[in-house]
């Protein structure tokens, strides 16, 4: 097994679905929550000496809503899901802040739908403010937004909520906690030859053959959307475990490099996928002009581009489009993700960084493109 994808990671995105978080619907399981805090924090703390930034991507609303309301079985209408979501979400972040707190960690709850990523300006904004959160060593704990969300917006399960949001956050890691202790070549409760898959490449079609089925009762999803969302995370080069939830130690043992539960490998490394995804625009919105210095620090110190070296904007566009950066000459030397629109832009060239706020009238990212989100071409 590719112990390293774990030892390694820095950013992990940990999701646990509904029958863990609800003990197969009977209510929020205290003790699972208290067991998931207490390894997230020491993570958090680096508690083996390395600092972790984690979000946890946690299910059990509508389940916990359900049995608050004394219903037996998840209904079916759109309504129905979003009132118990309502009443379910109350215990669910209150929860975790309670248990996330007794071992010394923040946390905040963040909602999510499908539109707030779909939107360009609104997934520039929410990944500003997860990334904001993990500066400060809080845990976002996040769920769908189910109590708005209608059929055609959902995202169908946490999963795919979860490989987003590591897309969202560039994460190293996607850990799936799940009732089974990973991926087998087939059902092993109805076929007894069974293999059980340590380690596969993430969207190898043959695991989809293998992961077929539905979920539970109490959750959307089943083995088959853990492969789907592995296949989706490993689009933005993230690597996917899918493993037992109350395994002992299970995200600590991971991140020691212990073999645990079936690992889906990303083909394709984090940065290089980011950088493809960002070559792979042939038809950008507009470009900024730069002078030779930001050239320089772009081209050979590896810094952000900031609005004081740019002399000029061509072309309209919004933030969050890939742009082009170009130096006097209309060479591009880089592109990336704009911070701010066209218009922004044209106000903001050759000032600091500090004059964005008097220029503006509201205090927004320092940098026109940050490093993160940029790739330098040579």
């Amino acid at each position: 097994m590719s112990s390293r994808v774990l030892q390694d990671a820095r950013r992990i995105v940990v999701k646990v679905g509904s029958s863990l978080v609800t003990n197969e619907g009977r209510g929020l399981d205290e003790a699972a929550i208290e067991e998931w805090s207490r390894q997230l924090a020491a993570l958090v703390h680096g508690d083996d000496g390395v600092r972790r930034e984690v979000i946890m991507v946690s299910s059990g609303a509508v389940a916990e809503g359900m049995k608050r309301l004394g219903w037996a079985t998840r209904p079916k209408e759109i309504h129905e899901l979003q009132a118990a979501a309502a009443v379910g979400q109350m215990g669910l972040v209150q929860m975790y802040e309670t248990k996330l707190r007794d071992f010394k960690v923040g946390s905040a709850q963040v909602l999510l739908t499908h539109a707030d990523l779909a939107d360009r300006e609104r997934y520039l904004n929410a990944r500003s403010t997860l990334l904001t959160l993990l500066r400060h060593g809080v845990v976002p704990v996040i769920n769908e937004n189910d109590t708005v969300v209608n059929d055609e917006i959902k995202f169908g399960d946490n999963d795919t909520l979860g490989a987003l949001v590591a897309n969202l956050v560039d994460a190293d890691a996607y850990v799936i906690l799940t009732d089974q202790k990973g991926l087998y070549t087939a059902d092993p409760r109805r076929n007894p030859d069974a293999q059980f898959v340590h380690e596969a490449q993430a969207g190898n079609p043959e695991l989809e053959a293998m992961a077929g089925g539905a979920g539970s009762s109490i959750g959307k999803g089943g083995m088959l959307t853990k492969i789907l969302a592995a296949k989706r995370a490993a689009g933005s080069g993230t690597s996917t475990v899918i493993a037992w939830g109350r395994e002992p130690d299970v995200l600590l043992r991971l991140t020691r490099g212990e073999a645990i539960g079936t690992l889906l490998v990303a083909p394709t490394h984090k940065n290089q996928a980011r950088k493809q995804w960002m070559m792979d625009h042939l038809q950008l919105h507009g470009s900024v002009i730069i002078d030779a210095g930001a050239v320089r620090k772009l081209q050979s110190e590896g810094k952000s581009l900031l609005p004081v070296g740019m002399v000029a904007v061509d072309g309209e566009f919004s933030r969050g489009d890939v742009i082009a950066v170009r130096d006097a000459h209309g060479k591009e030397v880089a592109r990336g993700l704009a911070n701010y629109s066209s218009a922004e832009a044209r106000l903001l060239c050759k000032h600091a960084s500090s004059e964005v706020e008097q220029l503006l009238g509201y205090r927004g990212e320092p940098e026109m493109v940050h490093r993160d989100n940029m790739v330098v071409l040579h």
